[in-house]
């Protein structure tokens, strides 16, 4: 059983739903990406969401574009992601960690070396936004060959057919796309998830997580109603913006926790 399998487990068992708080790596460089993922555990984080800077991040909106844009004007590379990840296992041992970035960097390395480097870290799970599932056979298998979990995007247009290939592949989480566009973008309508859910869990009996347009804890514990688990990433990378190296960690961790008590609030 993978790190998040078992974290998903404790959840259930403890009538809980999970918190999963992303932040770019190297973002606004990378001494303060490990501060950072600590300070995401301190406040209630279950499973870290560690984005890989890409040029061309076709899925997310300009706040996300920009802390990409951030790290890799300081250097950051797939590689020194995979460095960080290893620095936070010298620590921390059971929190896992989801890299979710773009193909480019993982075929530029090669499927299979990134996947035996990533296990050798101590990644927990992969999510390639443009891989769709119906060609992510072979990504998804050497993912598993190497103990992570292969996680997948749902989108409110996604299909039964698509889900279904999704269900065939993924394991881990399936992470929900609650909106019809970029992340950080659009009001959430908290209603609309609420009736999609049902199909998904009909094709899978993976924890379903919950992102995009998520920014408090009022909405964060109405998804939590329904959901698995909650993602939060937009708001995260918008108080690291307006925050100075100093205060980053301190001004991340209250707005987290603040997040966490929402989750909270919800009961299975």
């Amino acid at each position: 059983m993978s790190r998040i399998q078992q974290t998903f487990a404790r959840l259930d068992g403890q009538g809980r739903k999970a918190l999963i708080p992303f932040i770019t790596a190297g973002d606004p460089d990378a001494a303060l990406t490990l501060p950072l993922m600590h300070a995401l555990v301190e406040a209630g984080a279950d499973v870290i969401e560690l984005g890989v800077p890409f040029s061309d991040p076709m899925a997310d909106g300009p706040t996300i574009q920009r802390a990409s844009e951030r790290a890799l004007a300081k250097g950051m590379t797939l590689r020194k992601v995979l460095q960080l990840v290893g620095e936070f296992r010298k620590t921390d041992a059971t929190t896992p960690v989801v890299l979710m970035g773009y193909a480019n960097p993982i075929e530029a390395m090669g499927l299979e070396k990134f996947a035996q480097a990533a296990s050798t870290v101590g990644v927990d799970g992969v999510l390639v936004v443009d891989y769709p599932p119906e060609e992510a056979a072979k990504f998804g298998a050497a993912m598993q060959a190497c103990g992570m979990d292969p996680i997948f995007l749902i989108a409110p247009t996604s299909t039964v057919e698509r889900i279904a290939q999704v269900a065939k592949i993924a394991s881990g989480y399936v992470y929900y796309v609650s909106l019809a566009g970029v992340t950080g973008s659009g009001a959430l309508n908290v209603d609309a998830v609420a009736e999609r859910l049902p199909a998904i869990r009909a094709q899978t009996g993976l924890p379903v997580g919950v992102g995009f347009g998520i920014r408090d804890a009022a909405t964060a514990a109405r998804i939590a109603a329904f959901a698995d688990a909650v993602v939060v990433g937009s708001r995260i990378i918008e108080e690291i913006e307006k925050s100075t190296v100093e205060t980053a960690c301190a001004n991340v961790r209250t707005l987290v926790a603040e997040i966490r008590r929402g989750v909270d609030e919800v009961k299975k």
